[in-house]
């Protein structure tokens, strides 16, 4: 995956924003104006990868399987928030898995009134 596919498949969830509210090289998607996916675009290493929400449980089975899983870029010790390399042993497949577990992360910690508003968008 390149990082234009992965930009093409964010954009592609349903009502998905893109937006840079951290300068000029971090691309940021929201859903209900909720964060699921960011992004740098020129690293200085040159390794792109993606910021995504996570499930705890499901972070911790990630980043022992996969080396280009990490702790989210910005996001301290949070378990809640990985950093996955797109260029590395994470399969595409699982990427876009992980931008839709992000997505159903975010959705399910609306309130119930904002999670039925977005399911019927």
């Amino acid at each position: 995956m390149n990082i234009e596919e992965l930009r093409n498949y964010c954009l592609a969830i349903k009502h998905a924003e893109e937006c840079m509210p951290f300068g000029e090289d971090v691309v940021v998607y929201k859903i209900m104006n909720k964060m699921f996916a960011f992004f740098q675009l020129n690293p200085k290493d040159n390794e792109h990868f993606v910021v995504m929400k996570c499930s705890p449980e499901k972070t911790l089975e990630l980043r022992e399987k996969y080396d280009g899983i990490t702790k989210g870029y910005y996001a301290g010790n949070n378990l809640k928030w990985n950093s996955v390399y797109i260029q590395s042993d994470v399969p595409d497949k699982l990427i876009i898995e992980l931008i839709e577990h992000s997505v159903e992360e975010v959705i399910n910690s609306l309130s119930k009134k904002k999670q039925e508003e977005y399911r019927e968008l």
